[in-house]
C-alpha cells in the first residue's frame, strides 16, 4: 500500500486542527513516524501549528526539539511565538525573533503584543520604537496595541508620536486604530484631540464612543458626556452596553446629577434591556452617597439581585466620609474588611472619619489592627512627563537632579499663597493619610513637587499635566487653585479618581470629587 503523501498528511493535520481534536493529531503524527515518511519543513511546521493551537504544548515542545532544521519565517513563526508566549517563556520568543532574518509586520506586532500581554510595557513601547526605525511599516493591528499600552501607563507623547507617523505616511486609521486613538487621549486627559479624532471617523464604533463619553466624564465636563451620550442614543447605529453606563453614571456622580442619573440608572433595564452589573450599582451608590442620600442608597443595596462587591462599599464609605456618617461608615468598613482585609484604604478612611468625629481612641484602635495584621498605607506617587522622560517624585522627595531648585521655588510659592490668602489644611496632616504616607510638611506632598518641576522646566503659558496613584488630598487640592492663578497656567492633575483641571484659581471639578 502507497505511503500517504505530505499533501495529504497536510490536510488530515488541517482538520485535525479545524476540529481542535489534539488525540486525533497526535494519532497522525504516530502514524507519521511509523510509516517511516520524512516528514520535512512543511509537514513539521503544519504539525507545530496544530499542536500549539489544540493546546498541546508539551507535545510542541517535544517537536521542536526534534525538528533537524528549524526555518525562522512566517510558515513557522506564529507558532512558536504562541507556544512560548502561553508557556511564559517570552525570552526564548525573543531570542528567536532576534535571530529571524526577514521580519514582515505580523511577526513584529506579535512580539510587541507579547510584550505589552506579560506587563513589560516599556519593552514593548522599545521594540515598537525599533520597528519604526526598521523601515517596516506597521498595521492598524499595531498601532491599536501600542496606542492601548500608551493608555496603561498615560504616556501621550508616545501616543502623539503615534498618531503623527499614521498621519506623516498617509495612512486613514482603520475603525480600531482610532477608537484605539480615541481611547488614548481620553485617558491621557485630552479631550480636544480625542474629539477630533472621533469627528473624523466615518463611522464611530461603540469603543470610540464609550471612551469619549467616560473621558468628559472623568474630566469634570458631565454636559458634554451627557452630550454625546444622548447622540450615541440618536444615531440609531450604536445601542449603548453596561459599560457606556457606566461612562454615564460616572458623569452624573462626578456632577452631583442625582435625578438625572438615576433615569439613567433605571432606563438601562426598563429601557435599554440590559441587565445590571456590579459596577452599575456602585456607580449609582456613588452618585447617592456623594449627596448624602443615604436612606435611598440603603434601599437600592437591600434590593439588589446581586452581592455588593468592594467598589459600591468602598463608595458608600467615601461618601461616609464627605458627610461624616460614622454608624453607615462602620457597616461599610466592616464589609470591605471582610472582602479585602488586606487593603490599607479602608482602615485609613475610617481612621480619617473618626478622627474628624474626634474618635481618638477609634482612631488609635485601627492604627493598632493594622499594624497587627501587617497592613501598610501606599506611599503617594505623581509623576510628570518634560520633553519626553518621566519624572517621579514622592513626598518630601530630593533625589531629583534639580531638587534645589523645586524646593525653593516651592518655598517661594507658599509665601505668595498665604499672600493671598491660603490657609493649609492640617487635617490633612493629621488624619486625611490615605492619599499620603503621614507628613510633616504639606509643601512637599508629591504633586506639589511634580507640579513645580513642571513649571521651572517649561516656557511660561505652557500646560502642566500631572499624574498621581492615588486621590489627592484637599490641601493640594486647595493649594493647586492657587498656584494655577500664581503663575498663569493651566494645571491638570490626573489623580485615582479623575481629572482636575486648575485654571485661574478654579477647578473643573467645581470642589465636587
Amino acid at each position: 500500500m502507497d505511503r500517504p503523501s505530505a499533501a495529504i498528511y497536510s490536510v488530515v493535520i488541517q482538520s485535525c486542527l479545524k476540529t481542535r481534536s489534539l488525540e486525533d493529531g497526535r494519532k497522525v503524527h504516530q502514524h507519521i513516524k511509523r510509516s517511516g515518511f520524512v516528514p520535512g519543513q512543511f509537514i513539521s511546521n503544519r504539525l507545530l501549528d496544530m499542536y500549539v493551537k489544540c493546546d498541546g504544548m508539551e507535545d510542541a515542545k517535544n517537536l521542536f526539539d526534534e525538528m533537524g532544521r528549524r526555518d525562522l519565517y512566517q510558515v513557522v513563526w506564529s507558532s512558536l511565538s504562541d507556544m512560548y508566549g502561553k508557556c511564559g517563556s517570552i525570552e526564548e520568543a525573543r531570542h528567536i525573533f532576534d535571530r529571524m532574518v526577514d521580519r514582515d509586520v505580523v511577526t513584529w506586532t506579535t512580539m510587541i503584543g507579547r510584550y505589552f500581554e506579560d506587563g513589560r510595557r516599556d519593552e514593548g513601547l522599545h521594540l515598537f520604537k525599533d520597528l519604526i526605525k526598521s523601515g517596516t511599516r506597521p498595521n492598524e493591528f499595531t498601532f491599536a496595541g501600542v496606542l492601548n499600552a500608551c493608555s496603561d501607563v498615560t504616556a501621550e507623547q508616545l501616543g502623539r508620536q503615534v498618531h503623527g507617523y499614521i498621519t506623516r505616511v498617509g495612512s486613514t486609521p482603520s475603525s480600531f486604530a482610532a477608537s484605539a486613538l480615541v481611547h488614548m487621549y481620553s485617558k491621557c486627559g485630552s479631550m480636544v484631540n480625542a474629539e477630533r479624532v472621533f469627528k473624523g471617523m466615518l463611522q464611530p464604533d461603540l469603543v470610540s464612543w464609550t471612551s469619549l463619553i467616560a473621558g468628559y466624564a472623568q474630566n469634570g465636563k458631565p454636559n458634554e458626556a451627557l452630550h454625546y451620550f444622548e447622540l450615541l442614543l440618536n444615531s440609531g447605529k450604536v445601542h449603548p452596553d453596561h459599560i457606556t453606563f457606566v461612562g454615564v453614571l460616572s458623569a452624573c456622580a462626578h456632577a452631583g446629577l442625582v435625578d438625572k442619573g438615576l433615569q439613567y440608572f433605571y432606563s438601562i433595564k426598563d429601557k435599554h434591556g440590559l441587565t445590571y452589573t456590579t459596577d452599575h450599582y456602585a456607580c449609582i451608590i456613588d452618585l447617592l452617597a456623594r449627596c448624602g442620600r443615604f436612606e435611598e442608597a440603603k434601599r437600592i443595596i437591600s434590593g439588589m439581585p446581586i452581592k455588593p462587591d468592594k467598589f459600591l462599599w468602598a463608595s458608600l464609605l467615601g461618601g461616609c466620609r464627605i458627610h461624616k456618617n460614622v454608624e453607615l461608615a462602620e457597616k461599610a468598613a466592616e464589609a470591605l474588611f471582610e472582602i479585602e482585609p488586606e487593603n490599607p484604604a479602608t482602615y485609613v478612611t475610617m481612621a480619617n472619619i473618626y478622627a474628624t468625629a474626634g474618635k481618638w481612641a477609634e482612631v488609635a484602635k485601627i492604627r493598632t489592627i493594622m499594624d497587627d495584621r501587617g497592613v501598610v498605607k501606599k506611599p503617594g506617587k505623581s509623576w510628570i512627563e518634560v520633553k519626553r522622560k518621566t519624572h517621579v517624585f514622592l513626598v518630601g522627595d530630593k533625589s531629583h537632579p534639580k531638587s534645589k531648585q523645586i524646593h525653593e521655588f516651592l518655598g517661594e510659592l507658599s509665601r505668595r499663597m498665604k499672600e493671598e490668602g491660603f490657609v493649609p489644611d492640617t487635617n490633612s496632616v493629621l488624619h486625611d493619610v490615605e492619599e499620603e504616607q503621614k507628613e510633616q510638611n504639606l509643601s512637599y506632598h508629591s504633586e506639589k513637587l511634580a507640579i513645580a518641576y513642571g513649571v521651572i522646566s517649561t516656557a511660561a503659558g505652557t500646560p502642566i499635566k500631572v499624574f498621581k496613584n492615588l486621590r489627592t488630598c484637599v490641601d493640594c487640592h486647595t493649594a493647586i487653585k492657587f498656584i494655577s492663578k500664581i503663575v498663569d497656567r493651566k494645571i491638570v492633575v490626573r489623580d485615582s479618581a479623575r481629572f482636575h483641571c486648575f485654571e485661574n484659581g478654579s477647578c473643573s471639578c467645581r470642589d465636587y470629587w
